[in-house]
């Protein structure tokens, strides 16, 4: 089957899906607001076939994924606002036109420099809508529904080229030290619980700000985190059952031994 034949085949697959005389009652009924949370959901779990690097899962990913767009192209077919083709065409024109450098007369000798021209040129594009009434905003595009440490570090960017940033990491430690001071305020003076959120916000915020002067991705060191956290908590919860107990009725003191136990086995073994 040629590559045309799969893509159509997927097509009126969808279509018939969606056919309201014969098609699923599930998918019938779904909207882009219920589909969104399944699209996002399928992109994490691309991410997550490519961190274990296993190929043949992320090929089922990416298929899954790839039914999302799918899905919204159809739904858009049938209000007459677009189809799938105007999909592709639109994201074929725009990557063509972010890439002088390979199908014009621009010059970006380094992957640096490309992504340099890239904003430079969605700068530019935000600009033109500005010219055509819209409101223009150096954080334009920025997607909401981004997750919260991600859309930080976008919006941070946005703003370090629009010139509003601090020089180097120094400051931003010091901006850390001041939110910690004012959240441990705020919980001293036992405020309501908005002004605690906001507070510490502010302080996820300023870490966020300090990643990205460090070069860190902060949404893959919380990842790694998570994912130390999940290791050492796991040994102490196999250790524990191992002595025939429960954690709910052992001592801080003999969990926290055992989590320092996990340290020490995975700096022994190279780790962390």
């Amino acid at each position: 089957m040629t590559d045309r034949a799969a893509i159509d085949r997927l097509l009126e697959i969808m279509a018939r899906l969606r056919d309201p005389a014969g098609g699923c009652p599930w998918d019938i009924e779904q909207t882009f607001a219920t589909i969104a949370p399944y699209t996002i959901e399928e992109a994490y779990e691309v991410a997550d076939a490519i961190e274990r690097g296993d190929l043949a899962a992320l090929k089922d990913e990416l298929g899954d994924l790839l039914l999302q767009v799918v899905f919204h192209a159809q739904m858009a077919a049938e209000r007459r606002a677009f189809a799938f083709a105007d999909v592709a065409h639109g994201i074929a024109d725009k990557l063509i036109r972010r890439h002088p450098h390979v199908f014009g007369a621009g010059d970006a000798a380094t992957p640096d420099a490309v992504v340099t021209a890239w904003e430079d040129i969605k700068a530019a594009e935000r600009a033109a809508k500005a010219e055509t009434g819209a409101t223009a905003s150096a954080l334009d595009g920025v997607a909401r529904s981004l997750p919260a440490l991600t859309r930080a570090e976008k919006l941070q960017k946005r703003a370090a080229r629009a010139g509003f940033d601090w020089p180097d990491a120094a400051p931003v430690v010091a901006k850390i030290e001041e939110e910690i001071n004012e959240l441990r305020a705020e919980m001293k003076a036992a405020s309501r619980p908005g002004r605690i959120a906001e507070e510490l916000g502010d302080l996820l915020f300023a870490c966020v700000n300090l990643a990205r002067h460090l070069d860190v991705d902060p949404e893959a060191a919380l990842r790694d985190a998570n994912a130390k956290f999940e290791r050492r908590f796991r040994h102490i919860e196999t250790t524990i059952a191992a002595e025939g107990r429960d954690t709910r009725t052992v001592s801080l003191d003999r969990l926290d031994a055992l989590w320092d136990e996990a340290k020490r086995r995975e700096k022994s073994t190279g780790g962390d």
